[in-house]
C-alpha cells in the first residue's frame, strides 16, 4: 500500500497543503521548525488516530481555527479509497470514507498501515512502561482494528474503578469501619474480562515479535548484542512465552484482584492489570535500560520498529503472528505498511544510518524528513519535497 495524495486544512502550520506523493521514497527537506513533520504526523494520524508528538488532539488544530482537517488518498493493490478526518477540540472527530461518512472515527483503522520512525523512539527504550505498553497497543490496534474498542473500553473501566478505590479509601479513613465492596466487584469483573483479552493479545504479539526483533537489531548494530523481549505481567503465575486463552487470564486477573484487595482499599489504585505490566527489553541478558549505550539503545528502538514493520507483512518474506486466530486475515492483501523515517537519519552513526537505509529501502513507499538533504541517505533520494513555512513544493 501507498499514499498517493495528501491534503491537509488547518492542520498545524498548514492553513491549506495539497502533496502528490508516489510509491518508494519520498523526502521531506527544509530547515527545522518549518512544517516537515506535520506533513508524515498527519500521515501517521490517519493509520493510528493518534499523534507521536503529542497525548491529546488539539495542538493538531492550527490556532485560531475551528478544526482541522485531514484527506488521503489510499492505494491498496488495485482499489484506492479517501480517508478524510475532522478533527474538532473538545469533540468526537468525524471521518468519511470515499464521502460516506462512518459511525465512528475509529471505523478507518486497518485502511492505512503504517511505521513511524521518529527521535522519541529512543524513549521506548530509556524511558517509563507507558510507552512501552503503548507501543504493544498500538501494533495490536494495527494487526487487529476493532481491539481499539477494546482498549478505550479497558481505560475508562480503570479509571471509573481507582476513582471507586479513593471513594472507597475516603469511606474507610473517615469511618473507621467496613465498606461495602459490592460495586467495586462489579468493575472487578469487566476489567478483568477486558484485561484478560488484552493480556492474551499482548503476549500472543511479543511471541511473534521475538526473532524479528533478534534479526533486525543483528542487522542494525552488526550483531553488537543479543536483543531479547520479556513480557512482565502485574497478574501473578503469568509466564513470559506462554500465551494462555483470553478466559484463563481473566480467571488469573480476578484472583489477583482478590488478593491485592486490601492493599488497593489503602491505597486507591488499580494494582493489577495490563496497565501495570511492561514490556522489559535486555541486551545480552543486562536490561538496556540503564545498561545499554546510546548506540545501542538507538539499535534496540530501531529493531522493534523494524520488527513492527515485518509483522505487519513488510519485507521480503514476511513472517505473520503464528497461532493467532484473532489477527486481521488482510494483512496477506498488500498490507505492506508505509514507512516513516521523521528526522531519524541526522540522531545516528554513519554505520547505523547506511544500515537502515539499506533495509527500509525495498519498501513500496517511505517517507522521509530532514533539515538539510544530506541527511537523505542516496538509496532514499527518489520525490523530493522543499518545505517552508505553510508551504510544500515537489523539487525539480
Amino acid at each position: 500500500m501507498y499514499v498517493s495524495h495528501l491534503s491537509l486544512l488547518d492542520f498545524r502550520s498548514y492553513a491549506a497543503a495539497d502533496v502528490e506523493l508516489q510509491p518508494g521514497s519520498n523526502a521531506f527537506v527544509g530547515r527545522n521548525g518549518q512544517g516537515k513533520t506535520n506533513l508524515v504526523e498527519a500521515i501517521g494520524y490517519v493509520a493510528t488516530l493518534g499523534s507521536h508528538r503529542v497525548a491529546n488532539d488539539t495542538p493538531l488544530i492550527r490556532a485560531g481555527a475551528e478544526r482541522a482537517v485531514v484527506r488521503t488518498r489510499i492505494v491498496r493493490g488495485d482499489r484506492a479509497s479517501t480517508v478524510e478526518l475532522e478533527i474538532t477540540a473538545g469533540k468526537a472527530n468525524r471521518a468519511r470514507v470515499n464521502r460516506g461518512q462512518l459511525g465512528r472515527a475509529r471505523d478507518v483503522l486497518g485502511i492505512l498501515r503504517t511505521v513511524l520512525f521518529a527521535p522519541e523512539d529512543l524513549a521506548l527504550v530509556k524511558g517509563d512502561p507507558d510507552g512501552r505498553r503503548r507501543f504493544l497497543d498500538q501494533l495490536v490496534v494495527q494487526l487487529l482494528p476493532r481491539a481499539a474498542g477494546l482498549i478505550g473500553d479497558y481505560e475508562r473501566v480503570v479509571r471509573q474503578r481507582s476513582a471507586l478505590l479513593k471513594s472507597l479509601r475516603g469511606a474507610r479513613r473517615s469511618g473507621g469501619g467496613p465498606v461495602d465492596t459490592s460495586t467495586l466487584e462489579v468493575w472487578d469483573a469487566r476489567a478483568a474480562q477486558l484485561g484478560g483479552q488484552i493480556l492474551a493479545m499482548r503476549l500472543a504479539l511479543v511471541e511473534a515479535l521475538r526473532p524479528h526483533v533478534a534479526a533486525a537489531y543483528e542487522q542494525v548494530s552488526d550483531a553488537d548484542g543479543d536483543a531479547q523481549l520479556t513480557y512482565r505481567s502485574s497478574v501473578p503465575g503469568v509466564a513470559d512465552g506462554a500465551t494462555p486463552a483470553a478466559e484463563d487470564l481473566e480467571k488469573a486477573i480476578l484472583a489477583a484482584m482478590a488478593e491485592a484487595r486490601a492493599q488497593e482499599l489503602e491505597r486507591g489504585v488499580s494494582l493489577v492489570g495490563p496497565h501495570r505490566d511492561d514490556l522489559v527489553l535486555t541486551l545480552g541478558g543486562l536490561p538496556a535500560k540503564g545498561y545499554a549505550s546510546h548506540g545501542e539503545s538507538w539499535s534496540f528502538a530501531l529493531a522493534l520498529r523494524l520488527a513492527s514493520y515485518r509483522l505487519l507483512g513488510g519485507g521480503e518474506d514476511p513472517e505473520h503472528v503464528p497461532d493467532a486466530a484473532f489477527w486481521d486475515p488482510d494483512l496477506d492483501t498488500d498490507a505492506d505498511p508505509v514507512l516513516i523515517l521523521d528526522d531519524v537519519f541526522a540522531e545516528l552513526d554513519v554505520r547505523r544510518r547506511e544500515r537502515l537505509a539499506e533495509l527500509v529501502a525495498p519498501a513500496r513507499q517511505v517517507l522521509v524528513t530532514a533539515a538539510v538533504p544530506d541527511d537523505v541517505p542516496p538509496g532514499l533520494l527518489g520525490a523530493r519535497f522543499e518545505v517552508t513555512p505553510g508551504q510544500v513544493r515537489r523539487a525539480e
